[in-house]
């Protein structure tokens, strides 16, 4: 496999395969070749985004334990760092949206537990909407949720969500990782931008997993992928 082949590839707009993604992550972090892939990424990034940034503020709806049990995560109950639960106040929401959008931020971001209270969710994003600027997205980061419960965000006035499948979903997770394809698909269809990410990366992971989670983040055509 040659590298400088990969690289003209990446220049012809062509889609890596698993194979060339695996040799790409094989490279230390300070070696030539991947400042040269960080280069490229950066070069499409300023391409497909022409070269202006949006600036992410997220804030907690709820503070709780989570049942979902995701062990990277330290809202899972048998992380043991939070031990009640605790809703954000209406006027609060307000408050740190507004706060964020004053200091430039474009993009807010509502995040809350599975096991938060959709209905009560709802009602946050409905009044934190009513004071934002038009132009200001405003994006959820919640659990699985169902069509129906997508499309009533949607309606609330939600733009986005950020969603994905983690690294061993189903086994460092109590998520099956149908359920979280699902909500992706429940999400775009109710007319949601879905943002996602190949995370959380940690030493455990190997570059097979890590290529895997890269084809699956771009198989569904997201808005943004980290």
């Amino acid at each position: 496999m040659n590298f400088n082949d990969i690289m003209k590839k990446v220049q012809n707009n062509e889609i890596l395969n698993k194979e060339e993604l695996i040799y790409l992550l094989s490279f230390e972090a300070d070696s030539r070749e991947s400042y040269i892939v960080m280069a490229e990424g950066r070069k499409i990034s300023k391409k497909l985004t022409n070269n202006k940034a949006e600036i992410h503020g997220q804030f907690a709806f709820n503070i709780a334990p989570c049942p979902k049990e995701c062990k990277f995560c330290s809202f899972a109950y048998s992380n043991k760092i939070f031990h009640k639960a605790q809703n954000i106040t209406i006027e609060k929401a307000v408050h740190y949206a507004k706060k964020m959008e004053d200091d430039g931020v474009n993009s807010v971001l509502l995040m809350a537990t599975a096991n938060a209270s959709m209905s009560l969710f709802l009602e946050t994003v409905q009044e934190v909407k009513k004071h934002l600027k038009e132009d200001t997205q405003l994006i959820a980061n919640v659990g699985d949720q169902s069509y129906e419960n997508a499309k009533k965000m949607k309606d609330a006035g939600l733009i986005g969500v950020f969603h994905g499948v983690r690294f061993r979903e189903g086994i460092d997770t109590d998520i099956a990782p149908q359920t979280r394809i699902e909500s992706i698909r429940n999400f775009q269809e109710a007319g949601l931008i879905v943002g996602t990410c190949v995370e959380p990366v940690g030493p455990e992971h190997t570059n097979e997993e890590i290529a895997e989670k890269i084809i699956f983040a771009g198989s569904f055509n997201p808005a943004y992928s980290g």
